[in-house]
């Protein structure tokens, strides 16, 4: 049970959107605080199958993959989920459909969490300006760019717009994101 309790987010169902190369803790922590609050968590990949994760200085372990981006729908989701790592979203952000799916997201006022590098995608979705954001602290000019408001901080709250700068800020970013999803 997590300390929100085991049904903070029945009836949420969450999509955490990744390849290989994701950071391992940021694709799995967050996954397992949601479905320990009652959340039902989709792993949305380019591919089908399985992605490999990156952990800390090598390669981590895999991931079952449930759905395909052309498989899933905004519509159907009530959150997404970014991870970072320095691969994934760099891979994620040249994709199109990648792009359009969390620039959906946002559009449609739902909540997006991004951790690390994630933000890279938002960048390329050219939904962050005049948003207040962090990131791993190297994105600071993209996101400056792209006409947002980087801050060093834990975890940044703008609107439905959650974002976090590395592992070590897990704690923060999974309970401000089950709080938000969760309506709190």
């Amino acid at each position: 049970m997590s300390i929100f309790g085991n049904d903070a987010l029945k009836g949420k169902h969450i999509a955490v959107l990744a390849t290989d190369g994701f950071e391992q803790s940021e694709l799995e922590k967050p996954v397992k605080a949601f479905k320990d609050a009652g959340a039902d968590v989709d792993i949305v990949s380019l591919k089908s199958g399985s992605i490999k994760g990156w952990d800390q200085k090598d390669w981590g372990d895999k991931v079952s993959v449930d759905k395909t981006l052309d498989q899933a729908k905004p519509a159907d989701y009530d959150a997404l989920v970014l991870p970072g790592g320095q691969m994934n979203p760099d891979v994620l952000r040249t994709e199109p459909k990648a792009v359009q799916f969390a620039a959906d997201f946002v559009r449609a006022g739902k909540v997006v969490g991004a951790i690390c590098h994630g933000p890279w995608l938002l960048v390329e979705a050219d939904v962050l300006r005049g948003k207040n954001v962090t990131s791993w602290a190297s994105l600071k000019t993209d996101i400056k760019n792209a006409g947002g408001r980087w801050e060093d901080s834990e975890v940044v709250v703008d609107g439905n717009l959650v974002t976090s700068r590395n592992p070590g800020d897990l704690p923060a970013f999974n309970k401000t994101l089950i709080e938000k999803i969760g309506g709190k």
